[in-house]
């Protein structure tokens, strides 16, 4: 059914809006989601050779590969892992079609290794309680001890458990959708109990995925990746913006606590260092060439030299320091020299 809204653009309902093209994203792929691509590729090699390989052959390998409690208490690293390389039913198996989308889907969610996690904890989990109970009822006497042998493999077990992960990624209508379905499913095996171990280890494998939810909600890649980035934009905005420009203290202003006080006259409270204004905001030592690095001194020599350089007294900052004394100049052959010193002599007195 095809409807155009009022602004003219087609909307597609129903069945319709399922595109071929979002169809084939919910598919694994190798790099989305590596841990279901290469194990659904196991899995189709196992159920493949079930239908075409040798039958004797294939059920010798199942019984070797059954979780029984026979070879729980033999192999039982062996049997878990073996028994979940096959489809419970083969190629059209229900829980087969479940694996490719439900899987793939919580891997993209949470990540390969927390998937591979999620589907392997339920499995072992389902497994050991459904099967530990057969061996203490043989044990007591209630089975006979042929229920020790039988078989039992298959991923139905993980399936139910990556159902139940990933109903608590999804939003709550989804969630109560998935669940409800999930539940529906445990509920008919129950009322069938064909296979008793089955019908009980679905919902146990279910309510296990369902208990890993605070584990799949803090990780990282569930981020969205635009709001991420707008973040990290932000972050580093803030890191370059410079921080409040403070204005220059005048003399006698109060700073900081703790911090030294400038005074008139340029001494520094606190500190006991006179500081001097040259013209050109620095001051060279006599006898040093220009260019020639200066060996570092201390600020007592310092104030040693700028004290000496004027004769003792220090003026204030913007007065003009007095020269004690008439100028030497040189004399000239001519008498032009006692000319300028009777000049410079004035120039003193102005003063």
């Amino acid at each position: 059914m095809k409807v155009t809204d009022p602004g003219g653009v087609p909307r597609r309902h129903g069945l319709t809006a399922l595109r071929p093209g979002r169809l084939l994203r919910a598919l694994p792929t190798p790099l989305g989601t590596p841990f279901t691509f290469c194990y659904a590729l196991v899995l189709l090699a196992t159920a493949l050779y079930t239908e075409l390989g040798d039958e004797a052959t294939v059920n010798q390998l199942l019984r070797e590969s059954s979780t029984d409690a026979a070879h729980l208490i033999e192999t039982p690293l062996v049997v878990l892992l073996a028994s979940a390389l096959w489809i419970a039913g083969g190629l059209y198996s229900l829980y087969g079609i479940l694996f490719v989308l439900v899987v793939s889907a919580l891997e993209r969610r949470a990540g390969g290794a927390r998937t591979a996690g999620v589907f392997l904890l339920g499995h072992v989990l389902a497994t050991l309680a459904t099967e530990l109970p057969v061996a203490g009822a043989v044990a007591a006497g209630r089975l006979p001890e042929a229920s020790l042998h039988r078989l039992d493999y298959g991923i139905s077990f993980g399936v139910m458990a990556c159902i139940g992960a990933l109903a608590g990624l999804l939003g709550p209508r989804a969630k109560r959708t998935v669940l409800g379905l999930a539940f529906l499913m445990c509920a008919q095996d129950l009322a069938e109990f064909a296979d008793p171990l089955a019908s009980w280890g679905h919902p146990i494998a279910l309510l296990t995925g369902m208990a890993c939810w605070g584990l799949l909600r803090d990780n990282p890649r569930r981020g969205h990746p635009r709001r991420d980035q707008g973040a990290a934009e932000r972050s580093a905005a803030d890191g370059a913006v410079p921080g409040p420009l403070r204005a220059p203290r005048k003399a006698g202003q109060g700073g900081p606590a703790g911090a030294p006080q400038q005074r008139p006259g340029g001494v520094v409270a606190g500190g006991g260092v006179r500081e001097e204004a040259f013209d050109g905001g620095c001051a060279e030592r006599a006898g040093h060439r220009g260019g020639e690095p200066e060996a570092p001194r201390d600020v007592v020599r310092m104030e040693h030299d700028l004290g000496h350089a004027h004769g003792g007294e220090a003026g204030r900052v913007g007065v003009t320091p007095r020269v004690p004394g008439a100028v030497p100049l040189p004399r000239a052959a001519d008498g032009r020299g006692e000319q300028r010193r009777g000049d410079a002599d004035a120039l003193q007195a102005g003063r």
